[in-house]
C-alpha cells in the first residue's frame, strides 16, 4: 500500500476504502456539521421545499448564532426564528445568540475531534485541522442535498503542499503575525483545491489555540483543506472538550507530497495586511502611521483568550486614543469566563473598550455598526475585503492583538514593540 498523509487516511476510513490517491473522488461518511445563521436559514430552505427527506444524523447537525446576535430588525429576528423551529423539528443542535462563533463553538462542544469528518458552511471551516481533522466548507445545496438526508459528502482527494516551519523568531512576531506573513508568501490562489499540511519545530511548539491560525489561513490561499498531525497536545486538549472516543491517524513519515515549502520565520516582523485583499500585507511599519477610528479583537482568528492577554499587557494602566473605539468580542463564552477570572474585563473597559457579547464580531456589520467611507477599522478578524464592514471605502487592516492594542493607544496603526 501507498504511503498516505493524514488527510488521505481519513478520507479513505470515511469512505471505506483501503486508500486513496491524490484525485480519487470519494463519498465520505460526514462526522459534524456547521451552518451558521445566515446559511442554516438558506440551507434549510432547501432542504424542506425541495429535499423533503427526514434528517438522518441530527446530533452530528449544529446551527450556531453567530452573526444575528442581536438582531438589528424584525426581519433578522424572524430568520432566527426559523432557524430555531428547523432545528427543534429535526432535532438538530442549537447554539442561540451569545454562544460565541460558530467554529470556537463547535470546538467548545466536543463536536470536533481528531481522525473526522468536519464540514460548514463558512469558507473558514479548515480551521479544524489544526486538531487533526478533514475540514472543508460545502455550499448549502450540499449541505441540504447530501449532508442531511444521507450524512454523506463528496470530495476529491486533494494534492498536497508540505509547509514546513522553523526557527526561534527574534522580533516579537507572535503566530498571527506568522500566520499573516505566510498568507502573503503562498499568495492568494496560490495553493488552489490542495491540502496544507502546516509542520516543522516552530507548529510543534505552538500551543494549540496558536496552531489554530495556520489551518484559518487555507481558503485565503485557495486551499481545500489544512491540517496539523494531531499529537498529545492535541489529544490533551480534545479530551478536556468531549467524552466522546475518536481514533486520530497520522501522516506516514515517506508520504508524497506535490511540494514543499520551508520557512526560517526567525527574523518576521509583526505583520499588517490592508484592504482591499488578505494578500496585501506587510510588516506593520509599511502601515505605521495611517489613522484609525476603530480597533477589535474578534473573529475566528481573534477574540481567544490569548488576545485578550496580549492587548492588557499593552493596555494595563493605559488609555485607548481619543476618538478610537476598541470593541472586544470573545470567541465563546468560556473565553468570557476565562477573562472575567482572570480581570481581563476590568483590564480592558478601563482603558476604553467596550465588550460584546461572544459572536462573530463585526463580521460583515450586521450586529455592531457599519464603518463610513472616510474611518478605517484595525482588527484580528480573518478577513479586509472592501465593504465588508460597512463602506466598500473603509479600510480594514488586520493583525495581532498586540497591533490592534497599540493602534488603539496611538489612534493609528502602530508597532507594539513600542510597548513590549
Amino acid at each position: 500500500m501507498m504511503p498516505m498523509n493524514m488527510i488521505e487516511k481519513i478520507l479513505a476510513r470515511a469512505s471505506g476504502r483501503e486508500s486513496v490517491a491524490p484525485g480519487d473522488v470519494v463519498v465520505a461518511n460526514v462526522d459534524t456539521e456547521l451552518l451558521h445563521d445566515l446559511s442554516g436559514y438558506i440551507t434549510a430552505r432547501v432542504f424542506e421545499n425541495e429535499v423533503k427527506r427526514p434528517m438522518r444524523y441530527p446530533d452530528r447537525v449544529a446551527l450556531v448564532f453567530d452573526h444575528h446576535f442581536s438582531p438589528p430588525n424584525e426581519e433578522r429576528a424572524r430568520i432566527l426564528e426559523i432557524n430555531r423551529n428547523f432545528a427543534k423539528k429535526h432535532g438538530a443542535r442549537l447554539y442561540d445568540c451569545g454562544s460565541g462563533n460558530i467554529h470556537h463553538v463547535g470546538v467548545r462542544k466536543g463536536m470536533i475531534r481528531p481522525g473526522t469528518v468536519v464540514v460548514g458552511s463558512d469558507s473558514h471551516t479548515p480551521v479544524h485541522g489544526a486538531l487533526g481533522c478533514f475540514a472543508a466548507g460545502l455550499g448549502n445545496n450540499s449541505h441540504a442535498g447530501t449532508v442531511m438526508p444521507f450524512g454523506k459528502a463528496w470530495f476529491m482527494t486533494p494534492h498536497t503542499v508540505k509547509v514546513e516551519l522553523f526557527g526561534d523568531n527574534r522580533r516579537k512576531a507572535v503566530p498571527r503575525d506568522v500566520a499573516l506573513w505566510l498568507t502573503g508568501r503562498i499568495g492568494e490562489g496560490g495553493a488552489v483545491y490542495k491540502a496544507l499540511h502546516f509542520t516543522g519545530e516552530y507548529i510543534r511548539n505552538l500551543d494549540v489555540w496558536d496552531r489554530w491560525l495556520f489551518p484559518l489561513i487555507t481558503i485565503d490561499v485557495g486551499g481545500k483543506c489544512g491540517f496539523i498531525d494531531p499529537d498529545e497536545k492535541t489529544v490533551r486538549f480534545v479530551q478536556t472538550m468531549t467524552d466522546q472516543t475518536f481514533e486520530p491517524l497520522y501522516s506516514d513519515p515517506d508520504c508524497v507530497y506535490e511540494s514543499v515549502i520551508s520557512c526560517d520565520i526567525s527574523d518576521i516582523e509583526p505583520q499588517v495586511a490592508a484592504s482591499p485583499t488578505l494578500g496585501n500585507v506587510k510588516p506593520v511599519g509599511g502601515f505605521a502611521g495611517r489613522p484609525v477610528q476603530w480597533a477589535e479583537l474578534g473573529g475566528h482568528g481573534g477574540g481567544r483568550i490569548e488576545d485578550m492577554r496580549q492587548a492588557a499587557e499593552i493596555l494595563k494602566g493605559r488609555h485607548i486614543y481619543p476618538g478610537v473605539k476598541f470593541n472586544v468580542v470573545p470567541s465563546s463564552r468560556e473565553v468570557f469566563a476565562e477573562a472575567v477570572a482572570e480581570g481581563l474585563v476590568g483590564t480592558l473597559f478601563d482603558a476604553g473598550c467596550t465588550w460584546f457579547p461572544p459572536s462573530a464580531g463585526s463580521n460583515q456589520a450586521i450586529n455592531m455598526g457599519a464603518m463610513a467611507e472616510t474611518e478605517a477599522m484595525i482588527s484580528t478578524q480573518a478577513r479586509n475585503f472592501p465593504g465588508r464592514n460597512g463602506s466598500p471605502k473603509a479600510v480594514m487592516y488586520l493583525a495581532s492583538a498586540y497591533t490592534v492594542a497599540a493602534s488603539a493607544l496611538k489612534g493609528c496603526v502602530a508597532d507594539p514593540r513600542e510597548y513590549l
